[in-house]
């Protein structure tokens, strides 16, 4: 109900007496928006970093 305290209704979600999202629930969806914004983060520097290697055509490439 909306005028029951938070802790009050997490107690009746997390052992599913009411629907909602759970405390594992919600720390799986905060753990999932950090990964997803270090990994936006990443491929904007592999993507700046392809685009930086391909403006040098002249520049020798090392084979392994």
């Amino acid at each position: 109900m909306p005028g029951e305290p938070p802790r009050v209704r997490r107690e009746q979600v997390d052992p599913g007496q009411r629907p909602g999202t759970t405390t594992e629930e919600s720390a799986q969806i905060e753990a999932l928006k950090k990964e997803t914004a270090e990994l936006k983060q990443a491929n904007e520097i592999l993507k700046a970093a392809a685009g930086f290697l391909a403006a040098e055509p002249d520049r020798p490439r090392l084979r392994p």
